[in-house]
Order: C-alpha cells, then sequence, then structure tokens
C-alpha cells in the first residue's frame, strides 16, 4: 500500500515538473519570438527595409501544390558576414499584394558556402542546406532556414513552403 502512494506521489511529482519545464520553454520560446518581432517590426515598411540595406532577390519563389516563399528582399552585407544572428536575418520574405505593394510574412537566416560536418543552427533548428545548381544560382550552395513570424504556416513555422502565401502572377513556377 505504501509502495502504491509513493509511487504514485513519484508519477505526480514528475509530471508537474515535466508541465513547469514544458511552460518555462514556451515562456522562453515566446521571449525570443518577441525579440525577433521587435527587431523586425519595422521591415513591415518595405521603404525601411529598403533603407536597411534589404534588396530584391531573384523573384517570388512558389512550388505548385506546395506554397509559396514569397519575394525574397536580401541583405547582402549580411550575406557576407557568416554569423547568424537571430535578430538579423539576411533576408526578409514578402507575399506580393494584389494590386501592387508587398506584405511582410516570414524571415529568413542565410549562410553561403559549402556544406558543413555541422550544420549553423539559430533558435536550437538546424539550416537546411540547399547544393548547387539551385533556381536561386546560388554558388557553391548555402545553408537557409525560414521563420513564418509573419504569417502563420500550417506545415510548420520554420518550414521553406506556406500554402498561405501566394505568388499571384509574378512567381518562378516552381523554378
Amino acid at each position: 500500500m505504501y509502495r502504491r502512494l509513493l509511487t504514485a506521489l513519484v508519477v505526480a511529482a514528475a509530471v508537474a515538473a515535466i508541465g513547469f519545464a514544458v511552460a518555462v520553454g514556451a515562456s522562453a520560446r515566446g521571449d525570443v519570438l518577441a525579440e525577433i518581432r521587435s527587431a523586425t517590426a519595422r521591415f513591415h515598411s518595405i521603404e525601411q527595409a529598403r533603407a536597411a540595406g534589404y534588396v530584391p532577390f531573384y523573384v517570388c519563389a512558389e512550388e505548385p501544390g506546395v506554397g509559396a516563399m514569397g519575394q525574397h528582399f536580401v541583405n547582402f552585407d549580411l550575406v557576407a558576414d557568416p554569423a547568424i544572428d537571430r535578430r538579423h536575418p539576411e533576408a526578409l520574405v514578402y507575399e506580393p499584394k494584389p494590386g501592387g505593394g508587398y506584405r511582410l510574412v516570414a524571415i529568413e537566416w542565410v549562410r553561403v558556402g559549402p556544406r558543413e560536418a555541422t550544420p549553423p543552427t539559430v533558435l536550437g533548428v538546424d539550416l537546411r542546406y540547399v547544393d548547387a545548381p539551385n533556381r536561386y544560382g546560388i554558388e557553391p550552395g548555402f545553408y537557409q532556414r525560414h521563420l513564418w513570424l509573419y504569417e502563420r504556416n500550417p506545415l510548420g513555422a520554420f518550414e521553406d513552403w506556406n500554402p498561405r502565401v501566394s505568388c499571384g502572377d509574378e512567381g518562378d513556377g516552381g523554378g
């Protein structure tokens, strides 16, 4: 009888500890996302993005049947620096709006170079490697990771393609 009670108390304590850890982890993630939103919120204005050195790159990227990334605006000074800084993404991703203009939907971290034994990370997530040749013409290849910070992505916050985003008639048709 005492053994069952002791077992029940240990299990209850473990469940409470796990719940607390999950809540603290969610809170910490929320704080980091709030920090990134604060650092990038001004880029809802395409004029602010241009003033900060972001320029259009490629065309609006889409993958028929999966979704789109959008139109990338890249800061090549940040790309030239191999450091990955969560507050300073190398690319901003915009969805073209019907009738003109853009809506900020995501940010992207990028490191150009050969594949490494250990991929770089951001927010505890590995960046994905895109080999050359690729639709963007980037040699020798590059690491990248999107964060759908301003448009929910049902495929996941760090996925490349978002079925809720469209290029309209400005897309690359899948590269």
